[in-house]
């Protein structure tokens, strides 16, 4: 396959570059693949899918510690983190297999190895140190993802201070576990160990929990986490850890100024990403690359002709379900396929896993009153709705944020469980510009969780029936 020419080479077959290069093929374009390491990405193999895995065991083990609440019992229940981690491996491997099936499928060629923009539209391809493969690239798709940032002080070692890798292997559950930073990730983590028994304290440089989330909702999870027995330390830092042989120790400086000790047998590190724009041969194109991120226009076009970037590499949201929209939409647009057109990042929905789980689209409450709107707030809790209280999960909110003036739906914000699969519903009313008297009307089944939703909108003109 060297020398071979194509008219779409992409670089990364994570969420943004498989479905870029089957889409691609759809369109009739032909297409190559470069992966250096592994088909579906971080996502897949070290991200989404397997921490998805974790959690769904840790929440088993929740619901067995409730045992009496529903009528039954049960003695000397057990868990098996090996087992448990063997499973989210087992989940990951069936799904890159598939990815693979898919890309045959759709007679994608798939070259092993770490591709770089040589000269204009050619793309060289490296393994084991020696160039494998010289492509022509009529179009190249940028997807190479993004790594886990580091501080200073707190570099990863693998075996105290963890990333979501170590973090997602364990051999054991760690008796204390310190996590730095409180986003979606960190806190993700801290509900999977904290489930299994951990002692877990989360550290936090920003005033709140889940920063990106309205207020509102992130005071209402950091509560349930706390209740959950997980301490929460904000507006804090790691001044200073020293590791030792099987823990570390880590002075904390509090917004007051006060020190706080903290010893935990593992540290995790989620503090955010760093683009991988290193070894891309960026340097000798018009290729902006903003700190670690590559700049892109609306339609993920960069500054080079016919080079696009997609997903991590591209910048915030960090999604995975962004990374794949802008594929498509990249391979749409080379394509010339007349329904393509850029993305509405405010519409894309954002969700986090831990217990309780979080969900959003759009604007928060503070966001919008900052825009200039004058809004109306909607409230529902889940305290209110039957399937909730059957559900033995009745701790929840679900928030609704209008355009006073034109009723537009401008954000919706959940906490509680099982909101990460509600939250779609608004996601396609804002798509549709739905206002609120489409979804008053709305006839949503009971009894469901769904009913909520109905009832946050309801409460935003003060119509709301069952609180």
């Amino acid at each position: 396959m060297a020398g071979a020419s194509y008219d779409v080479v992409v670089i990364g077959g994570g969420p943004g570059g498989y479905p870029a290069a089957i889409r691609a093929r759809q369109l009739g374009l032909s297409v190559a693949l470069v992966e250096r390491e592994h088909l579906g990405g971080i996502c897949l193999n070290w991200g989404c899918i397997p921490t998805k895995a974790l959690l769904r065991s840790s929440e088993v083990g929740h619901l067995l510690s409730r045992l009496d609440e529903f009528g039954y019992s049960a003695k000397d229940i057990q868990f098996d983190i090996g087992a448990v981690v063997k499973r989210s491996r087992k989940i990951s491997k069936r799904l890159a297999t598939g990815v693979k099936a898919l890309l045959k499928k759709n007679q994608v060629d798939v070259f092993e190895g770490s591709g770089r923009l040589a000269a204009a539209g050619s793309v060289v391809v490296e393994k084991d140190g020696e160039v494998s493969a010289e492509l022509e690239a009529r179009n190249v798709i940028l997807a190479t993802g993004a790594r886990a940032r580091s501080l200073p002080g707190l570099e990863p070692d693998g075996k105290i201070v963890w990333t979501y890798k170590e973090a997602m292997v364990p051999e054991s559950v760690p008796a204390s576990l310190l996590v730095v930073g409180a986003g979606a990730i960190g806190m993700e983590f801290a509900s999977f160990y904290r489930d299994l028994g951990a002692e877990v304290t989360v550290v936090e440089a920003l005033p709140r929990v889940l920063p990106v989330e309205d207020e509102e909702i992130s005071a209402h999870a950091q509560k349930r986490f706390e209740r959950q027995g997980i301490r929460i330390l904000v507006e804090a830092g790691v001044k200073k850890l020293e590791r030792g042989e099987n823990s570390a120790t880590a002075s904390i400086e509090l917004a007051s100024g006060e020190q706080v000790s903290v010893e935990a047998e593992r540290v995790i590190l989620a503090v955010g990403i760093v683009g991988n724009v290193e070894g891309l041969g960026l340097e000798d194109r018009a290729v902006e690359v903003d700190r670690t991120h590559v700049v892109t226009n609306g339609w993920m076009e960069t500054g080079e002709p016919g080079v696009y970037a997609v997903g991590d590499l591209a910048g915030p949201p960090w999604l995975a379900h962004k990374a794949t929209h802008e594929g498509v939409l990249v391979a749409e647009r080379i394509a010339g396929f007349a329904g393509a057109h850029p993305l509405d990042k405010n519409r894309i929905p954002g969700c986090t896993y831990c217990r309780p789980q979080v969900a959003s689209v759009g604007l928060t409450e503070a966001a919008a009153k900052a825009e200039g709107y004058e809004i109306r707030v909607g409230r529902f809790p889940f305290a209110g709705n039957g399937k909730a209280i059957a559900l033995g999960e009745s701790d929840g909110l679900v928030k609704t944020i209008f355009d006073d003036a034109t009723g537009e739906l401008l954000g919706a914000h959940m906490v509680g469980s099982e909101v990460t699969e509600l939250i779609q519903g608004f996601v396609v009313a804002m798509n549709l510009e739905t206002t609120e008297a489409e979804l008053m009307q709305t006839v949503f089944a009971h009894p469901t969780l769904s009913e909520t939703m109905h009832e946050s909108v309801l409460s935003a003109w003060d119509r709301a029936i069952h609180i």
